[in-house]
């Protein structure tokens, strides 16, 4: 008689090859987040040389953000299409993919020709190249949440995938520092002329190690165990996923709504905010490298506090921390301008529960539908939600002053109480959650 396959790893302590897995998803997710918004930071200048001159400035910007949101467009087909082959064919291979389709446009943008050269090709050439980016992210953030909550102990789920979230938000914070350096060290011609090519070309090449890196990673025990039972879904995994886990999608959505309203709002509208607020553009951007490292340092500490008290304590203990420091930061940022690094930072280190998403949404989904699951419960929300956060929020916020402490209060008390309520539903329909386990 066949056992029931495993959804987790039984509970051990973690070995070398744990600890070689969680540094190289980590590594690889940083570098990904890096080379995604990279482009978004040099902007300006990307808009003055793959478009024609004589284009007013105000078009040429709008067409190369419109480049950059591309990449956001693209993501949930991505991430479906390599999620569908992950449950199929295996992690690990998607896995690695991921990295590859990131990495290799990321090095050809710092080669492209400009519109000097290739005309009305350059703009093309870089429109693909950035769906491909779209696409490469679409699958790399579900798929190291899988591929990580399979490989370690069932005990260190929380920690796991806390250390890859630093990854990822730490990705952020490494392409800013990047982007301030290359600002400093060359004039505006240079940047313009050359220097800008140089975070592309970088984060390229290092994608390209991680990739090489990545080779020695095994498949995930718990992918192995289900493709031996027979187990793996032969049709189409989504298809499985909309059809029996409609509460799991649910709770993986509400999730993400609260996940972009924390880094999208906190992290990154929150500096153009505090801009029309007088704030000195430098010191804007100090207090946000400060609260974006405390966010990826805060995601490791709230992996922890999983792991011994389970996600659903955390959140809601979390929630109303978050709350507060939104509304401190936003009470107290203009009047008491000299409070900015210690208000921003601690708004900073409670975004770090988004920690809380990626574990309930492995815990949500059986594992032979894991991937396909969270990956579309994930993008396509995300897609949404990131895309509209950042046109409304500043809108509403010109006539509502403290309108992102709003959301980002409506976000931290409706998810929780959707998430309990649901949950409910699906404690007990696979091994893979159970109320001891949230």
């Amino acid at each position: 008689m066949m056992s029931a396959p495993l959804e987790f790893v039984p509970a051990r302590p973690l070995t070398r090859h744990d600890v070689r897995t969680l540094v190289l998803a980590s590594l690889g997710g940083a570098l990904e987040f890096y080379d995604f918004i990279i482009f978004v930071f040099f902007t300006s200048v990307i808009g003055r040389l793959f478009f024609p001159p004589e284009m007013p400035d105000w078009l040429r910007q709008f067409q190369a953000f419109g480049i950059f949101a591309v990449g956001y467009l693209i993501r949930p087909l991505g991430g479906i299409v390599m999620a569908h082959f992950g449950d199929i064919s295996g992690r690990k291979r998607m896995f690695s993919l991921g990295v590859f389709m990131m990495a290799v446009p990321t090095l050809l943008i710092g080669l492209l020709p400009t519109y000097q050269t290739l005309g009305f090709g350059a703009p093309l050439i870089l429109l693909v190249l950035r769906m491909f980016q779209g696409a490469a992210i679409g699958g790399e953030v579900p798929g190291s949440w899988v591929f990580v909550s399979e490989h370690v102990p069932s005990k260190k789920i929380g920690f796991g995938l806390g250390l890859l979230t630093c990854g990822l938000t730490a990705g952020i914070l490494i392409g800013s520092l990047v982007a301030t350096t290359i600002n400093v060290q060359f004039t505006p011609d240079e940047v313009q002329r050359f220097a800008w090519r140089i975070p592309f070309i970088l984060g390229g090449i290092a994608g390209l190690v991680v990739v090489y890196l990545r080779r020695w990673l095994q498949e995930t025990p718990i992918f192995l165990e289900i493709r031996r039972l027979a187990l793996l879904n032969q049709g189409m995994p989504l298809k499985a996923v909309l059809k029996r886990h409609g509460a799991a999608v649910a709770v993986s959505v509400v999730m993400t709504w609260m996940l972009t309203a924390a880094i999208v709002v906190i992290i990154l509208i929150t500096p153009t905010l505090l801009g029309t607020l007088g704030i000195a553009p430098s010191k804007v951007l100090e207090a946000n490298s400060v609260a974006t490292l405390c966010m990826s340092l805060s995601c490791v500490v709230m992996g922890i506090a999983i792991d011994r008290f389970g996600p659903l304590k955390v959140l809601l203990v979390g929630s109303p921390c978050l709350i507060a420091s939104s509304y401190a930061l936003y009470l107290n940022a203009a009047s008491h301008p000299e409070w900015l690094l210690f208000l921003y930072g601690m708004a900073g280190f409670w975004v770090g529960i988004i920690s809380v998403a990626p574990i309930i949404m492995v815990r949500s989904f059986p594992a032979a539908v894991r991937f396909s699951g969270i990956s579309f419960s994930y993008n396509v929300p995300y897609a949404v939600f990131g895309g509209l956060i950042p046109l409304v929020v500043p809108l509403v916020t010109s006539r509502i002053p403290l309108f992102p402490a709003h959301y980002v209060a409506f976000a931290s008390v409706v998810t929780p109480l959707v998430v309990i309520v649901l949950l409910r539903r699906i404690a007990g329909r696979h091994s893979g959650i159970g109320p001891q386990r949230m």
